[in-house]
């Protein structure tokens, strides 16, 4: 991967609103930092324009936030002989990367996805940066006519500071429900702790268990949401989210045994799924881990081998039918309690 400026007038081509910013399914468009910027994929390189802000330092910046340092096509390769079925995966979906996002943003986004799906998340964190955050510039956005009539607003992310007025009340008004609480709750050991630099202070750290650890103190953030922020934000390459769905790929592929006679992710079944990632792959087992998440979602299923595929669909019919067996042994074992 390759960043370039972009130097065509036509960046913006009136884009159509996602989640992050602006696109077009060609132009990414959206705040980072105190800038806007537009990003547009080609066959050979990454290109890119300020819209907003500073411009001086913005290709360093970009290469740091796609974490262009650490080469992809060397720990593609790495990991394909660790794993048959990752090397597939490899080579049907390329360039999967860990972004380094500011530790700050990354948290409190984490604790707004708790129990919720993208489109609530994205008008909640919306909302968020429209209340607390300030107002960088207006996208023109297609209209669903057609026409170029309408626009969007781009706003920077809150700081700990513009967010010391807000009560949980106020966040609770803005749609986030019992989320408000752990908002206020982190803002304020963050502010007792440090500020951002403490987060920032933990990217030195090179225990992704005492990252985790540390993160766990904070309101609202359980052991996968603080290995996301560890993951995404703090360097922790290490570091594996582990929801059910990782679990599944954990049994299916590496050890069935691996939840045992337990009926949850407690925190040891938690680190057991997680070691079978870093064990298989030594190096960087939390970006490993990604491109095997990434191709368990749908979007992905049109790209992979079909021989894959069906081995997914059949894996997930026997989860279905295990959980439709245990259900009915849990039924009948009341009816006799009775």
């Amino acid at each position: 991967m390759v960043v370039e400026t972009e130097e065509s007038p036509d960046a913006i081509n009136s884009p159509r609103q996602s989640a992050w910013g602006t696109h077009d399914a060609k132009e990414w468009i959206g705040p980072l930092g105190d800038r806007v910027l537009s990003i547009k994929e080609t066959p050979t390189t990454t290109l890119f324009r300020v819209l907003h802000g500073p411009t001086e330092g913005t290709k360093e910046y970009l290469q740091q936030y796609f974490r262009l340092e650490t080469p992809l096509t060397p720990l593609y390769e790495e990991w394909s002989k660790a794993d048959t079925r990752l090397k597939k995966i490899a080579a049907a979906i390329p360039g999967v990367r860990i972004l380094r996002q500011a530790p700050l943003e990354c948290m409190f986004s984490f604790i707004c996805s708790s129990n919720n799906n993208i489109p609530r998340i994205t008008k909640m964190l919306s909302s968020f940066r429209e209340t607390y955050g300030s107002f960088m510039m207006d996208i023109p956005i297609k209209s669903s006519a057609g026409n170029d009539d309408d626009s969007i607003s781009i706003y920077s992310f809150p700081t700990l500071d513009s967010l010391a007025s807000a009560s949980e009340g106020d966040l609770r008004a803005m749609g986030l429900g019992y989320r408000a609480k752990f908002i206020i709750g982190t803002r304020d050991l963050l502010q007792t702790s440090g500020g951002e630099e403490f987060l920032l202070n933990l990217r030195s750290n090179d225990d992704c268990q005492a990252v985790q650890d540390e993160l766990i103190k904070f309101s609202g953030i359980g052991r996968k949401v603080a290995d996301c922020v560890a993951l995404f934000s703090l360097d922790q390459d290490d570091s594996i989210p582990v929801d059910i769905h990782v679990q599944h790929i954990a049994s299916r592929d590496y050890d069935p045994t691996v939840l045992g006679q337990a009926k949850s992710l407690t925190p040891t079944i938690y680190k057991r799924v997680g070691d079978l990632f870093r064990s298989r792959f030594p190096n960087r087992a939390g970006w490993a881990h990604s491109l095997l998440f990434v191709a368990e979602l749908p979007s992905f299923r049109s790209v992979l081998p079909l021989d894959m595929v069906k081995e997914m669909d059949e894996w997930k019919k026997h989860e279905q039918e295990q959980k439709a067996k245990q259900k009915k042994e849990k039924k009948e074992d009341r009816s006799l309690s009775t």
